[in-house]
């Protein structure tokens, strides 16, 4: 299985790789997908707004969220407007904010919910822009062989991008997970799946080479570049959010049984699933070429 939370990743799938590639996406929808749904269907609902009388916005570290929230199979049948209105980049956040007086300091932080106080605030396992290659491994180790794994160890292989969790038992490895950043290691996984010498049984996959914090879309020194200091500042602030895997919580069961009706629904597939498709389909006209 391949991750699909990448819009870059996923573009480049679709529009240029087609088969063998996308059949093996996972079919998740991507975490800014879910929200839109989240916004536009429960959190509407509760509200007793219509849909189209809220204007969602996302701040992202990319410009490729901005094609996703343009996707075809968005709006979907829950609703009938797109589940995020406008998608801003965190350096567009920045010049926004350089270009106003908005007193950020005194703004007012909310929740979507509005019963969760600031002192809850919890991030999931791994790294600051994946997490979703820990918690599969996790899951897949203890469903498929009753292994308990605590920390997720990562070695990399041809370099930083490029990282390899193996679950091994007497010798044999039972699971053999990577995570791949940068169209340089993309290009060489999908030559070794095309020629049937892909070793691998799930890849997290994301476009930027150095994760979603190096995304063109943040914010730049005045080089141009990105400001490492501030993605080290970043990373670090991530690290010492605690994490609260989100099976555990009592909020996120009481969302799939209160929202969806249950985490096995047909509801839930809808809502929560999506299709891909290859270089056959017609090209969008806001395509971009790779």
């Amino acid at each position: 299985m391949l991750t699909s939370a990448c819009p870059g990743w996923v573009r480049y799938a679709e529009r240029v790789l087609g088969h063998p590639i996308t059949p093996h996406l996972c079919t998740a929808k991507s975490p800014q997908q879910i929200m839109g749904s989240l916004v536009k269907d429960y959190f509407a609902r509760r509200q007793n707004l219509s849909p189209d009388k809220i204007f969602h916005v996302i701040v992202a570290p990319c410009y490729d969220k901005k094609l996703e929230a343009l996707r075809e199979d968005f709006p979907t049948t829950l609703h009938s407007s797109r589940g995020a209105d406008c998608v801003l980049t965190s350096g567009e956040i920045v010049q926004i904010m350089g270009q106003s007086d908005l007193p950020v300091k005194d703004a007012a932080v909310d929740t979507l919910f509005g019963d969760l106080e600031e002192g809850e605030l919890r991030r999931h396992d791994g790294a600051s822009s994946d997490g979703y290659l820990a918690h599969v491994f996790r899951h897949a180790a203890k469903e498929l062989f009753n292994e308990d794994v605590g920390e997720v160890t990562y070695r990399a292989l041809r370099n930083k991008d490029f990282q390899e969790v193996t679950l091994e038992r007497d010798g044999k490895v039972l699971l053999r997970f990577a995570a791949a950043c940068g169209f340089r290691n993309i290009q060489n996984m999908v030559l070794k799946l095309k020629k049937g010498r892909f070793p691998y049984h799930f890849v997290e996959v994301l476009a930027c080479a150095g994760g979603c914090l190096s995304g063109r879309g943040q914010a730049q020194a005045e080089d141009g570049r990105t400001d490492k200091a501030l993605l080290r500042q970043m990373e670090g602030i991530y690290a010492h959010i605690p994490v609260r895997p989100a099976e555990t919580s009592a909020h996120v069961q009481a969302l799939y049984q209160e929202w969806l009706g249950g985490a096995d629904s047909p509801r839930a597939q809808e809502t929560l699933h999506t299709a891909y498709g290859d270089p056959g389909h017609p090209a969008h006209s806001r395509d971009i070429k790779w």
